[in-house]
């Protein structure tokens, strides 16, 4: 058993190897010029991609709910090499906000080549004790201003041959403890986007998709909530940021980051009661 085990996902990480491999190469040049729209820009992977765009000579709206720490953002932006960089708050559950963000880079830019959905709503890393009302207000936030956001910007992109990107998580793949509403919104994403690429790959649309699916992130926040809960590794913002922006501009399908979470992926459903008690064990919980 051990021995398949160890061909096993030898062989998984080969196929993992052998798809990267035979990806796209991302060019850096393309994005010179390149008009692009990042949500949940003020902190964490939404500020590092925005930082990775200036410094490849983009034209940058960021959005987020805090309009300080935005502009100080812009700013860094311009100074690392952003032909544009400009800003606009707003507050994903207020159902206006998400066309507001994307007719505003529109009127400024003319136009739009990357929309990056990236924004998350804060909720608590705990066990879920029926809070309906926090559940619904997530999925606002998380899940349907992306909706919004993507219909509202779809036929600009289609006019440009432009990307969305959407970043999601491991966690819209795999179900764990602590993390309900989070999660829901996350397979939310994954099952409508995933969807929407079929869809229009069928009618020959001039936009590409890229849904991006992420481990956990040395972010602040994501550290923050699993610090004494969960022991695992973290890895860094600034390069989740640029595999991101990279799978973005080679129009690829999908990516995982880092690359193990593709192997997790496979492996949850071809031993799923293993995969259930390594899941439920990894947390520190005291009934």
């Amino acid at each position: 058993m051990r021995a398949f085990s160890k061909i096993l996902l030898v062989s998984l990480f080969v196929a993992y190897l052998s798809n990267k491999w035979t990806a796209p190469t991302f060019d850096a040049e393309s994005l010179r010029g390149a008009r692009v729209l990042v949500t949940g820009a003020s902190t964490g992977i939404g500020e590092q991609m925005a930082y990775h765009y200036a410094r490849f000579g983009a034209q940058i709206v960021i959005t987020a709910r805090r309009e300080k720490v935005l502009q100080q953002v812009a700013e860094k932006c311009l100074s690392f090499g952003a032909q544009k960089a400009l800003y606009i708050s707003a507050d994903m559950a207020n159902e206006s906000d998400p066309d507001k963000v994307v007719d505003f880079a529109l009127e400024k830019f003319g136009g739009l080549d990357y929309l990056v959905l990236n924004h998350i709503g804060p909720t608590p890393y705990s066990m879920w004790e029926g809070d309906v009302e926090h559940t619904r207000w997530l999925m606002k936030v998380n899940f349907f201003s992306y909706v919004q956001m993507a219909w509202r910007a779809l036929n600009a992109l289609e006019q440009s041959k432009g990307s969305l990107v959407v970043v999601s998580s491991l966690l819209g793949k795999i179900s764990t403890p602590f993390a309900a509403p989070y999660t829901s919104t996350k397979f939310a994403l994954n099952g409508f986007f995933g969807t929407l690429q079929h869809e229009l790959s069928m009618k020959k649309s001039n936009v590409s998709i890229s849904i991006c699916t992420l481990g956990l992130i040395d972010t602040d926040s994501a550290m923050e909530k699993v610090r004494g809960i969960i022991d695992a590794p973290a890895y860094p913002a600034t390069e989740a940021a640029l595999n991101i922006i990279s799978t973005g501009a080679t129009r690829q399908p999908e990516l995982f980051y880092p690359w193990f979470t593709y192997i997790v992926n496979l492996i949850k459903d071809w031993f799923p009661s293993i995969t259930n008690y390594v899941i439920q064990n990894s947390f520190k919980y005291i009934p």
